[in-house]
């Protein structure tokens, strides 16, 4: 069995938009990646998931702990590993209003994720896991109560999957634009519906099931 590792914030988590309900397993992207990746039986893949609500890239927030993404995560790889696979999915939550953070600087703390997925202290002998930065929905106007949450980041977030791109090419991983597929939800300008999170985990699958059979 080959394992793939999902670090994500609350869309991956599969938050539904509009309230604090979650998508069960099957219905959110990482759910379908699974059973999309297993579907032919020609797959062996577990994928787990380390979603967190309101995870950022590096940063702390002031009101809510243990967001910084960068901490622990090396002590999360080795809790998984063996992974043939660590896929990045952050940096929406870095655009929040407590921070005047822009594109180049998300793309940045992603950057540095996976520096530190690189030097994490796995057991000798053991693979270091492919790494895939996916750039998340690009943020419409958010709503309700994300309204005051995310004054200002849909100017903010401009640019980011084109500085994810370049960040990913720099650094020799993986990358892919679930914008090609689909936009975030109209319902609160920043997760997913339903059927959003099929289309990006249908898209993944050959994607990833190329990755892990090469690595």
């Amino acid at each position: 069995m080959k394992q793939i590792l999902v670090y994500s914030d609350s869309v991956g988590w599969g938050m539904v938009p509009g309230t604090r309900d979650r998508f069960p397993f099957d219905q959110r992207w990482p759910g379908v990646l699974e059973i999309a990746l297993n579907g032919d039986g020609k797959q062996d893949v577990r994928v787990i998931e380390n979603s967190l609500a309101g995870r950022k890239t590096l940063w702390d927030d002031p009101f809510r702990p243990g967001r910084n993404g960068s901490v622990a995560l090396g002590e999360v790889i080795e809790i998984n590993s063996p992974l043939a696979l660590v896929i990045i999915q952050l940096g929406t939550n870095d655009f929040q209003a407590t921070h005047d953070i822009k594109a180049w600087g998300a793309a940045a703390g992603v950057g540095k994720l996976v520096d530190i997925i690189r030097q994490a202290p796995i057991e000798p002998g053991m693979p270091r896991p492919e790494i895939l930065v996916l750039a998340p929905p690009a943020i419409e106007e958010p709503k309700g109560a994300n309204v005051q949450k995310f004054e200002g980041a849909v100017e903010r977030n401009k640019g980011f999957a084109p500085a994810l791109k370049e960040m990913a090419q720099l650094k020799s991983v993986h990358f892919f634009d679930v914008n090609s597929v689909t936009g975030g939800s109209k319902v609160d300008g920043i997760h997913l519906d339903a059927d959003q999170h099929i289309a990006i985990g249908k898209a993944l699958a050959p994607i990833v099931a190329d990755i892990v059979n090469r690595s």
